[in-house]
């Protein structure tokens, strides 16, 4: 069969939450999945519909937003390169939230009925993708702590050493330094302030020496001192395989 690298990508990712065998990788590898560019704004997943395909964020970077009935949006989790976008929809019929893109980004779409087949009839498979959902579900707890119940510093500090972690894993990033995909407007969605609140925050973390901008690129300079200021544990990552 041809190397292809965007499902050896999902056998590598799939290998770092459950041990596979190789008739696993060899049914992963037999996978159809078609690759999509979407642009900023656009919608992965649309609330209130019925989702046929899973896909698997290659690059850039989206978002899963809820919005009130008075359109309010709270931004619940950002997604980044080599993550699952719509897991939970193997199973569930409805969408119950939205997912739209940060960035300019590309996902491949892997049907989801012959996913739903590898998860249920070879456990390896179902081990890393129930991981995953896992996993997800523990970030969620952690964005709840993280607006409930830290002051605004402590929010937005969090925020950036989340990502600062996960993409060094993911993408190789070092020295804790990345482009900031977000907005302060998208910041003040995912930690519950208002975009000035925000802008306020991280001109103090920089006036405290933690962090360094320059538009969008973040360097955090002290790492102990924002991980501690922030409350920041990476448990709930859960990155060790």
């Amino acid at each position: 069969m041809p190397f292809d690298p965007i499902l050896e990508a999902i056998i590598t990712r799939m290998e770092s939450r459950s041990i596979l065998l190789e008739d696993d990788r060899s049914a992963i590898r037999a996978l159809s999945y078609t690759q999509r560019q979407v642009e900023p704004s656009s919608y992965l997943v649309r609330e209130g519909t019925q989702r046929t395909r899973c896909a698997v964020l290659l690059s850039g970077f989206c978002y899963r937003q809820k919005l009130t009935s008075d359109g309010a949006r709270q931004i619940v989790s950002v997604e980044i390169p080599g993550d699952f976008i719509d897991l939970q929809h193997l199973f569930l019929n409805e969408t119950d939230h939205n997912v739209q893109a940060l960035t300019r980004a590309s996902v491949a779409e892997i049907d989801s009925a012959a996913l739903r087949t590898l998860a249920l009839t070879r456990p390896a498979i179902g081990a890393a993708l129930w991981s995953e959902v896992l996993i997800s579900a523990s970030i969620f707890r952690e964005w709840i702590v993280n607006v409930g119940r830290r002051d605004a510093h402590s929010r937005v500090g969090h925020l950036l050493c989340e990502l600062a972690v996960r993409l060094e894993i993911a993408t190789g990033a070092k020295d804790r330094l990345y482009d900031l995909p977000m907005t302060q407007e998208q910041v003040g969605d995912a930690v519950g302030l208002t975009p000035v609140h925000v802008n306020r925050v991280l001109r103090a973390l920089t006036q405290r020496g933690f962090i360094s901008r320059d538009r969008r690129q973040i360097a955090i300079l002290d790492w102990d001192a924002l991980r501690d200021a922030s409350d920041f544990n990476p448990r709930y990552l859960h990155l060790k395989p």
